[in-house]
């Protein structure tokens, strides 16, 4: 379903193979990354930090995501990782940088 998601948080995802990535996110998607954990499409997902500021290099995230992504259903059967073309990675490495996370 299509929806228009306001980014509040940072959280690290594990995928199955070890490796991790920081995501930018909302409550919502953080319980379709809870999901996907417990259904084993990924190892965990933790909340880093909540309530962060809705900086501009937020808001471009967010206008990059809602433009290109959808909220998954909650019958989901494969996690997806949203893909950051290096404009928009350059974004979130502001984004985190600002959080002092990373």
């Amino acid at each position: 379903m299509k929806s228009h998601e306001t980014f509040t948080l940072i959280e690290e995802i594990t995928r199955l193979d070890g490796s991790k990535y920081m995501e930018i996110s909302d409550m919502v998607q953080n319980g379709r990354a809870e999901l996907a954990a417990e259904r084993g499409l990924i190892k965990q997902v933790r909340i880093l930090q909540l309530n962060i500021a809705h900086t501009p290099h937020v808001q471009a995230y967010e206008d990059y995501v809602n433009e290109n992504y959808e909220m998954p259903a909650e019958d989901f059967t494969e996690f997806q990782e949203w893909a950051k073309p290096e404009k928009i990675q350059k974004e979130v490495d502001a984004i985190l940088q600002e959080n002092h996370i990373g």
